[in-house]
């Protein structure tokens, strides 16, 4: 059972997060972002990192393993510096902001400036400007939450959803750390949950296949995933939700700004927007894509 944290219960915050994640996922996959990093001359396989990592400024391969925590090391130093070679880190903003502009507009035509689209920013919004107040510890969030705000409801919506997913992060993050579970180890066991195909995670984040299997060789040993597939033992289920409670707890005051009420309220005007996003962009979501 859930305790309130902050005046709001964390599962329901946690629910009103997930109702809209599909919804920021889409700019890692719409066409439109990847087109215009095209243009910016970056490769492919390295414009992700410029374009999460912009809010940041010109930072460091170093910089992006610490706040990532789950990519190869190899793979981000491959992509960092050459992604500022290739342009600023405003041009990756500038060509993430207006890729979702058109995906959205794209996917979901007259309903970017729809009455409930307006209502759903303005909640998000109010969400993320709390979330703003709690800074501390939270370095990739704290460089979104310096970024201006866009105007149009339904970037304010991406926008604010974007902020309440890094806060959500460097907090799971912070708890990783502390728990000792590498960004590798961390990997593992979220495929094991078995919510994403392990080849997307796998091949996303560039890890080679005997530092895996390595990786999951020392779950076994720990006792945290079985020994004949790739699935979390029942104490690696128990740690597993030890961890998403205690990253619930750390994510729910943005959400209390909210109040139960405005949580379902945005959840139910989100969540049918974040399905179709998603359904449009997210391969996982819609594997005929």
């Amino acid at each position: 059972m859930s305790t309130a944290t902050h005046g709001i219960d964390p599962a329901l915050a946690r629910k009103t997060w997930a109702s809209l994640e599909s919804y920021h996922s889409g700019a890692y996959f719409a066409p439109e972002v990847q087109k215009n990093y095209e243009d910016l001359g970056a490769h492919p396989r390295h414009s992700y990192f410029g374009g999460r990592a912009a809010p940041m400024g010109a930072v460091s391969a170093e910089a992006v393993i610490a706040t990532f925590y789950n990519f190869c090391p190899r793979l981000v130093r491959q992509a960092v510096p050459a992604v500022w070679e290739a342009a600023s880190p405003e041009a990756y903003l500038k060509a993430r902001l207006d890729g979702m502009d058109a995906a959205l507009r794209r996917v979901l035509g007259d309903r970017v400036d729809s009455a409930e689209m307006r209502r759903a920013a303005e909640l998000a919004r109010t969400a993320a400007e709390a979330a703003a107040e709690r800074l501390d510890g939270r370095p990739l969030f704290a460089a979104y939450a310096a970024l201006p705000w866009p105007e149009e409801p339904h970037l304010v919506l991406w926008h604010a959803q974007t902020l309440l997913r890094e806060f959500r992060g460097d907090g799971h993050i912070a708890l990783l750390v502390a728990q000792g579970t590498s960004g590798l180890e961390a990997l593992v066991a979220h495929a094991a949950v078995g919510n994403l195909p392990v080849k997307f995670l796998t091949v996303s984040r560039a890890w080679p296949e005997e530092e895996w299997d390595a990786a999951v060789e020392r779950l076994r040993d720990r006792g945290l995933v079985r020994k004949d597939e790739l699935a979390l033992t029942d104490e690696g289920a128990e740690q597993r939700a030890e961890l998403e409670a205690a990253t619930d707890r750390l994510s729910a005051a943005p959400y209390a700004a909210l109040g139960e009420e405005g949580c379902r309220e945005l959840a139910r005007l989100g969540a049918p927007l974040a399905k179709e996003v998603g359904e449009a962009l997210l391969p996982w979501m819609n594997p005929k894509r």
